[in-house]
């Protein structure tokens, strides 16, 4: 589906083609402001979304994956906080440009996001029917009746069993996959663009966490829906991504294919995420498996961050260029880039 050239026309009646860009970041900065001071959250983030791939965004917690995809739909609470600078350009427009009216319009239809906790993002006085019919009225204009029967059809195509008995009932009756099953079919409702899944598999059991990430790749090929996939599991990178970008301390450290990562990673940091995995095929061959590496210290706080490269104090490789200033990109090969001094060095290459 990633590599079609079929084309769709979306909810503006504009035709797209599968090639074309829907969605990048330039150089985009998000600040806060507490009682410690000024806290760059997101700092001069830049990636693209193409038409119907999956984007991997990764890194540890508070590394700004998910005030980086709040901003996408100017969700940032003001005070405190603030989109400081920079671009979101969505079809070539860029939103911090538009009026509320127009991003309420945007939100919801032509970019949707799945939230975290499914619990406290669904209503626990509504019904499920109220709660995804809502959107389609809103968006599409459908009737009341037609906007319920739109939502059984949602709920359907979730694979949650009698959808009709569901929409009558409220968040509290169903599990935690079937609350994110929801989420899935509300925010694909009005069938957007752009999808945004911040940690959909959290707090879910593996079985659960299969089935889930199953259904949003048959969902993205059936809906050519681009996926913007925020997580810290590299697993769920691997299975159903095909670009990453890797964040740190509110900045990209690279940005890969995901063979191109996981088969050649050049930031230390990146190197670090991946040996913390645990490697079945390895372990099962050691007589006694080996103990699982660590990054060393903890993330700096983004308001006490340390001068040069934010990785430097955790860094083995870093030497006094690395504690002075902050590195340029290295462009590894094509779609293949890395904000490290000594990428190449690291690999024995120069």
């Amino acid at each position: 589906m990633e590599n079609s050239n079929a084309a769709r026309t979306d909810n503006s009646g504009e035709t797209l083609r599968q090639s074309e860009c829907v969605l990048s970041l330039e150089d985009l900065k998000t600040h806060f402001i507490t009682r410690e001071g000024l806290v760059k959250a997101v700092d001069e983030v830049s990636y693209h979304l193409d038409r119907g791939e999956t984007l991997g965004v990764v890194g540890e917690s508070g590394c700004g994956k998910s005030v980086a995809a709040l901003s996408i739909l100017r969700l940032i609470p003001q005070p405190p906080g603030k989109i400081a600078g920079g671009k979101i350009l969505f079809k070539g427009r860029n939103i911090l440009s538009l009026a509320e009216r127009e991003m309420q319009a945007l939100r919801g239809n032509d970019i949707s996001m799945i939230f975290q906790e499914p619990m406290t993002s669904l209503n626990p006085v509504l019904t499920i029917g109220q709660q995804i019919s809502e959107s389609i009225r809103l968006h599409m204009g459908y009737s009341r009746k037609d906007a319920l029967d739109r939502a059984a059809e949602m709920l359907t195509l979730v694979k949650i069993p009698e959808p009709l008995r569901r929409l009558r009932e409220y968040p509290h009756h169903l599990s935690g996959g079937m609350r994110q099953r929801v989420m899935i079919a509300m925010a694909l409702s009005c069938e957007p663009l752009v999808l945004i899944a911040d940690e959909p598999t959290t707090a879910l059991d593996v079985t659960i966490q299969a089935q889930i990430l199953e259904l949003m790749v048959e969902l993205k090929e059936k809906l050519g829906t681009a996926i913007l996939m925020i997580t810290h599991d590299l697993g769920v990178i691997a299975e159903t991504a095909r670009r990453v970008v890797v964040m740190y301390a509110g900045r990209v450290v690279e940005e890969a294919p995901v063979d191109m990562l996981f088969g050649d990673p050049r930031h230390p940091y990146t190197m670090g995420l991946l040996a913390s995995v645990p490697r079945l095929d390895r372990s099962a061959l050691a007589a006694r498996p080996a103990r699982l590496s660590e990054i060393k210290g903890i993330v700096p706080s983004l308001h006490e961050l340390p001068k040069g490269c934010f990785f430097a104090p955790r860094c083995p490789h870093a030497d006094a260029r690395c504690h002075s200033g902050y590195p340029l990109w290295d462009q590894i090969r094509p779609g293949h880039k890395v904000a490290c001094w000594y990428s190449r060095q690291i690999k024995g290459e120069a």
